[in-house]
């Protein structure tokens, strides 16, 4: 069952992604999609190498300990949305619209941690899952943001 889920991830996040071109150039999505991928990747590695939590049922168990569909596609994919949905707003809303999309995705972790074997908490708590994501995500936006107004 867990396997369908993460296929069922997948053509979801891809599905996203692609929607995505239509609302937002491809250098916004490119860009907030790459500087998550990045940011996520290097936290993701940490966080499971040290042992605070773990993927039992992953994508390519032989050559990676993280969660694939995760940290290379659906968080990244969120980044885009996040970006997409703030681009016109203020700091209060820029915080809020991170807030809430962390939100959802901690509860959907917590779902997934507590009813199938996708992911495993060690030491790991929720509330790390939802501060750290929130960090990376406001990072992810205010840099997206910068950047792209830097350069026209």
């Amino acid at each position: 069952m867990e396997h369908s889920i993460l296929w069922l991830l997948a053509a979801v996040g891809i599905g996203l992604l692609g929607l995505s071109f239509r609302f937002l150039s491809p250098r916004e999505v490119w860009l907030s999609f790459l500087l998550n991928a990045y940011i996520s990747s290097l936290t993701g590695l940490i966080v499971s190498g040290a042992g605070m939590l773990a993927y039992p049922v992953r994508l390519f168990p032989d050559y990676t300990n993280d969660s694939v569909i995760f940290e290379y596609l659906l968080y990244p994919v969120v980044s885009v949305y996040v970006y997409g949905t703030s681009r016109r707003s203020g700091w209060k809303g820029i915080w809020m619209q991170c807030a809430a999309y962390t939100g959802a995705m901690t509860a959907v972790e917590i779902l997934l941690e507590r009813h199938t074997d996708l992911i495993e908490y060690h030491t790991w708590k929720w509330g790390y899952s939802f501060v750290s994501m929130f960090v990376v995500t406001l990072a992810v936006r205010v840099m997206a943001g910068r950047l792209l107004k830097e350069n026209g």
